[in-house]
């Protein structure tokens, strides 16, 4: 009975010690496997069809490569006699995804590079997009979508929403030619964690390993952390892979305040402690109203009517306090101080930059 006993309870505690907690997420969530990535493309291009929104006959490179396309076709064209406004020299860019497969489509962003005035109504020629290393992967052509306008006016007025110059073609690349991204056969692959972190990486591991049933996975720094294929996964990497990406763990953050000056806006960490500090805030306003005084001289007198600037002017200095922080106050304890000696957001940017050059207060301070 004893044994069934403690069996029950190491069983609980097992349990609860797999069982994701308040703030567990998946490691897919934020980690990813080396090589699998994302590959950026690009390429130059032509727009037609647009009403009158395209280059400017100055814009050289645009005439050069209409002539050049209509050459290729056997239209032989001077580029100095070319004064098409319907005509718009563009570059498209696009996310190549890991595994695509000859065939797949993806989606392109198209932006013009000369002076049009808009794409809207527009369709990309055949345009093929290369990689860094100058190999076409990819090829695009199809209608674009700007979602956004610009109209203007005979007299010089005009109106334009969102920006027509940039849109978007959804599947309009087809995939040509595959990444080399082999996965099996592999004795182990490593895990690449987006934001580096020792304690999140030891966590990680621990965690794989409860999952795996065995010492498989070993963090070897911050943001790498390297994962062996068991013996009875040999065969199915696949399934391997999608038992590491469902593990849940929970990441650890660093204690930091993120503070936008030009909104206002502070967000702080769950960890952000500070020491025992006094703060004290006051305000003083000063007001000044100005008021003409009108002076007019008597009836059928030979005087002129004058007018006098009076200003008055106030001063109003809000009650100053002092108030202890105490040490070790959470975050929500440290807003609910601040916000009981009345700061404003603005004035909780200059009291937290006043407590972190004290030193009181124990977390990295970033402005955007």
């Amino acid at each position: 009975m004893r044994r069934i006993a403690w069996a029950v309870v190491l069983v609980a505690a097992i349990s609860l010690w797999i069982c994701p907690g308040a703030g567990a997420v998946r490691i897919k969530d934020i980690a990813r496997f080396m090589g699998v990535r994302s590959n950026p493309l690009f390429g130059y291009g032509l727009v037609v069809g647009l009403n009158g929104t395209g280059d400017n006959s100055k814009t050289e490179f645009t005439t050069n490569t209409l002539a050049n396309m209509l050459d290729r076709l056997g239209i032989h064209v001077d580029p100095d006699a070319l004064k098409v406004k319907n005509v718009a020299a563009v570059m498209v860019t696009a996310q190549l995804p890991p595994f695509a497969r000859i065939g797949n489509r993806i989606d392109i962003q198209v932006s013009s590079i000369g002076d049009a005035k808009s794409l809207e109504g527009g369709t990309l020629l055949l345009t093929p997009l290369q990689g860094p290393d100058g190999q076409v992967y990819a090829v695009a052509q199809g209608p674009i979508s700007t979602g956004g306008f610009s109209a203007e006016g005979a007299s010089g007025s005009s109106v334009q929403k969102n920006h027509p110059t940039v849109g978007y073609v959804s599947g309009g690349a087809v995939v040509e030619r595959e990444l080399p991204l082999a996965l099996d056969q592999q004795e182990g692959l490593d895990l690449i964690l987006e934001q580096p972190d020792f304690s999140t990486a030891s966590r990680a591991a621990q965690q794989i390993n409860l999952t795996l049933g065995g010492p498989f996975a070993r963090a070897v720094s911050a943001s790498t952390i390297r994962v062996k294929v068991p013996p009875s996964l040999g065969t199915d990497i696949v399934g391997f892979i999608s038992r590491v990406e469902t593990v849940n763990v929970t990441p650890d953050v660093a204690a930091k305040v993120v503070i936008n000056e030009r909104t206002g806006t502070i967000v702080m960490g769950e960890n952000v402690r500070i020491s025992p500090v006094a703060v004290a805030h006051g305000n003083l306003t000063v007001q000044i109203t100005e008021q003409p005084a009108v002076s007019q001289p008597l009836p059928l007198s030979q005087g002129e009517t004058v007018v006098t600037p009076q200003s008055a002017i106030q001063v109003q200095e809000g009650k100053g306090s002092m108030n202890l922080l105490r040490g070790g106050a959470t975050i929500g304890e440290v807003i609910n101080g601040l916000n009981a000696i009345g700061a404003t957001p603005r004035d909780i940017i200059t009291i937290l930059q006043t407590i972190k050059a004290a030193g009181a207060l124990h977390a990295e301070l970033e402005l955007i």
